[in-house]
């Protein structure tokens, strides 16, 4: 399984044309519709989104790649007017020292500034006004050398700079980082290499036996949320090693499968990494996965009264509406294949 695994994600590159959209189940259409409709009608006067009054580069960085991977751009499409405003807002978040967001608003910006990179690194990648890309290559220059600067001894990242955090780490940050690194140098962004280096010897120094990763590098035990989002995090790097990523796998499927999928908390963040991973393995494990979790994520919606019509939205996550709402909608569009991030 793994062997065929590796062969899917070895061949994930953005020389190759996009894989092409499969035909989506009526009803998991009509629910992205409507959910995307509703993100739509709660973005902000200044182009953002928010999670109960926080959080907002990271908030509109995921409801912009939601409404990227239904197939609209800043110029086309029924969401193009949303994403152009949200990549005004974050543009306008850039700092003189590189992050993306507000460390006065934001007491886990590091969560926004990776998700920014990744977002934006992606509206990059279909740019056509001139002054716009050089805008966007300028900001996410800053960007992966903020995020360089910002790393700990350890290769990891905390929910703020290793500077203002005294050197603290944390692995889902840690993940949220890199897979932005990987985006923008997928977009042409120069990201050094000893920074990724280091990162990827942070997540399996943080594997334990059984292949789970724990909280910190300090320690906290096997987590299932993170060690999905590091498996992800480790294709996107580059990295399918017969020694750790067979054990992570193993993991995950122990945790993350069948009926067991609810046994634990944080199961938006988990599955919005590990249906990455099972996308790319494709197959009847991609199929058998869909099935289950679209039936899971559809039965869920909660449907609401817009002015311009139906929307739907999840109500579950701790972190608030936007966000479970927006991980859910990315999870729905995977076989859109719309962003290279995600692509096989």
């Amino acid at each position: 399984m793994f062997r065929r695994m590796l062969a899917s994600v070895l061949a994930l590159s953005l020389a190759c044309p996009p894989a092409l959209a499969l035909e989506q189940d009526p009803e998991v259409e009509r629910v992205v519709r409507e959910g995307l409709d509703w993100l739509a009608s709660r973005q902000q006067r200044l182009g953002h989104w928010t999670a109960q009054g926080r959080y907002p580069a990271a908030m509109t960085s995921l409801s912009g790649l939601a409404m990227l991977c239904e197939g609209s751009t800043t110029t086309q499409g029924r969401y193009a007017e949303n994403i152009s405003r949200a990549v005004d807002y974050l543009i306008s978040q850039s700092r003189p020292n590189g992050l993306i967001g507000d460390p006065l608003r934001d007491d886990r910006y590091t969560y926004g500034h990776g998700f920014a990179m990744l977002f934006l690194s992606q509206v990059l990648g279909e740019e056509e006004d001139a002054q716009r890309r050089e805008e966007l290559i300028n900001v996410l220059t800053k960007a992966v050398r903020f995020t360089g600067q910002a790393q700990t001894d350890a290769g990891g990242w905390g929910y703020v700079s290793a500077k203002d955090g005294n050197g603290f780490d944390e692995g889902s940050t840690t993940i949220t980082q890199v897979q932005g690194l990987r985006s923008c140098r997928n977009a042409g962004i120069p990201v050094p290499k000893e920074v990724i280096d280091k990162a990827v010897k942070y997540i399996k120094d943080c594997t334990l036996r059984d292949g789970g990763v724990q909280y910190s590098s300090k320690g906290g035990g096997g987590r299932p949320a993170i060690t999905a989002a590091a498996v992800a995090c480790l294709f996107n790097a580059g990295e399918y090693d017969e020694e750790y990523v067979p054990r992570m796998l193993k993991y995950c499927e122990q945790h993350l499968s069948g009926g067991r999928q609810n046994n634990y908390g944080h199961w938006h963040y988990a599955h919005f990494y590990y249906s990455q991973v099972q996308y790319r393995e494709a197959g009847e494990t991609w199929d058998s996965y869909r099935d289950s979790t679209y039936a899971k994520i559809v039965r869920e919606a909660k449907p609401v009264t817009l002015e311009s019509g139906k929307g739907v939205m999840w109500d579950q996550g701790y972190i608030g509406t936007v966000y479970t709402t927006a991980l859910n909608l990315i999870i729905l569009q995977l076989d859109n294949a719309t962003l290279p991030i995600y692509q096989r």
